[in-house]
């Protein structure tokens, strides 16, 4: 199984990119974040001629998130599934192939001493209480998408640069670790060396000179752990005519 993980930054302006992407790279599942689109706007037929099933939560605006499946797509959930408010559609889950896998876009927090710093804080928290009253123990979990947190001082260009902003505190790290202590493994890094980025941003030219930030994850489950045999981030994805500021992050599951 091929399971993978894209922000796509606007599945409109991206949907031709996403196709090409999809047809070169032949992803089993493939989880998508910030699609910025309705539900009724969502390409839902285009994927299908693809070979997909769908589900999509989003309301049009800035966020949105989408898994397609062609290994099975069941059980979706969508929110948090209470009515707990995931602060704009940034959160679905189903069952592919015997997986519960989550597509997730945790908010951004935008600085620490803004109110939105908290919300992402609670945001992250009230993921690992989903994760807990949804997956039993010994569940088969992945947990996918764009974290806006880098775990470690090596998934960031310049560690010196980032001392006081967010993607990169202690609380954010500690609430990340509480999320991988249901019992999920940041299985990328198992494959991957430090300075392996997944964002950069348009501005002052950072993706040419490398300055990146590694902030989308792939979260699995020890069986998945057990299963993997390879994980890459696709730089080329970001390259050319108005790529998305995200890399697709991909990683590679041997047969149960």
């Amino acid at each position: 199984m091929r399971l993978a993980t894209w922000n796509v930054n606007s599945l409109t302006a991206r949907m031709p990119r996403v196709t090409e992407w999809i047809e070169m790279h032949q992803p089993d599942v493939l989880c998508m974040q910030e699609t910025k689109q309705a539900d009724d706007k969502f390409p839902e037929q285009q994927f299908a001629e693809l070979g997909y099933e769908s589900a999509h939560d989003g309301d049009g605006r800035w966020n949105g998130v989408a898994i397609i499946s062609k290994v099975g797509l069941e059980a979706v959930n969508r929110g948090f599934g209470t009515s707990d408010d995931d602060h704009g559609r940034r959160i679905v889950s189903a069952e592919c192939a015997g997986t519960r896998v989550f597509s997730v876009y945790v908010p951004n927090g935008r600085s620490l001493d803004n109110e939105f710093y908290a919300v992402k804080l609670a945001w992250l928290a009230r993921l690992r209480t989903t994760l807990d009253e949804m997956c039993p123990p010994g569940s088969s979990v992945a947990v996918c998408g764009d974290f806006n947190v880098a775990p470690e001082d090596g998934d960031v260009c310049d560690p010196a640069a980032f001392v006081g902003a967010t993607h990169v505190s202690d609380p954010e790290r500690a609430a990340l670790r509480e999320v991988e202590g249901w019992g999920l493994d940041d299985v990328f890094r198992r494959f991957n060396d430090s300075g392996t980025f997944t964002w950069w941003d348009y501005r002052a030219g950072d993706f040419h000179q490398g300055r990146g930030m590694r902030i989308d994850l792939v979260l699995v489950s020890d069986d998945l752990v057990q299963r993997a045999t390879g994980a890459f981030r696709d730089r080329d994805a970001r390259k050319g005519q108005k790529p998305s500021d995200h890399a697709p992050v991909v990683v590679d599951f041997a047969d149960s």
